[in-house]
């Protein structure tokens, strides 16, 4: 099945978290890996994040930089790439940030098993795409993207999202800022949450590149197929 180019980015702390025990995002990486970050966002067709991140963190998930919007309308696009919310129930606030900041397309990614009030007030504000009964079938909703023009897409998380995509075999790279903090405490989030790989099934990955930036470390990785 079709699918675009998927890679996840990500700030974590030197134990792997991606934000407190209460889900409250904290400062990981300084503002070279914050630019770094803005140019990903510019250079990609779509954006993506799980329900779990919008209620968390309310992220706008906009290109911050007015050289790099202004880039991008020259070469015919919008401001900013398509944003998308993976939200099996529809429970994306309809005042979220993704709906208030930023000129540009939205998607909501819905199952059949969301309120249909819900997804009719969501339908005011961003194209709704439903796949899967109980929960959103990733497979089938990146074919979706994919016939949609949607050649580049950049995940943000978060752990469950990145869960649900590395294990259906849907990521192609993975860059994680590791930054030089301990947060600890076992129910705050990592970079990948979920069940879990067993023993005979871990996923493996290869090492592309290694750079030192500011007070933590770049990580670039291949995923490996299974």
């Amino acid at each position: 099945m079709e699918r675009p180019f998927i890679f996840i980015n990500s700030a974590m702390s030197a134990d792997g978290k991606i934000s407190t025990k209460e889900r409250k995002q904290v400062k990981i990486s300084g503002k070279i890996d914050f630019n770094r970050m803005d140019q990903l966002r510019a250079e990609s067709d779509a954006i993506m994040v799980g329900i779990g991140t919008v209620l968390a963190d309310d992220p706008s998930l906009t290109v911050k930089s007015p050289e790099l919007q202004y880039n991008r309308i020259k070469a015919g696009l919008n401001a900013n790439p398509l944003r998308i919310i993976v939200d099996s129930k529809a429970r994306t606030p309809c005042d979220s940030d993704i709906f208030r900041k930023g000129e540009g397309k939205r998607i909501i990614i819905v199952s059949e098993s969301a309120p249909l009030e819900k997804v009719a007030k969501l339908q005011e504000k961003a194209d709704i795409v439903v796949c899967g009964k109980d929960k959103v079938d990733l497979p089938e909703a990146m074919h979706e993207l994919k016939k949609r023009g949607i050649k580049r897409l950049m995940i943000e998380g978060g752990a469950t999202l990145n869960w649900g995509m590395l294990s259906n075999g849907l990521v192609d790279e993975i860059y994680t800022f590791v930054g030089n903090l301990i947060i600890g405490g076992k129910s705050s989030p990592t970079f990948v949450d979920g069940e879990g790989f067993p023993e005979k099934e871990l996923l493996k990955l290869d090492l592309m590149d290694a750079e030192k930036i500011e007070d933590g470390i770049l990580l670039k990785w291949k995923v490996l197929e299974k």
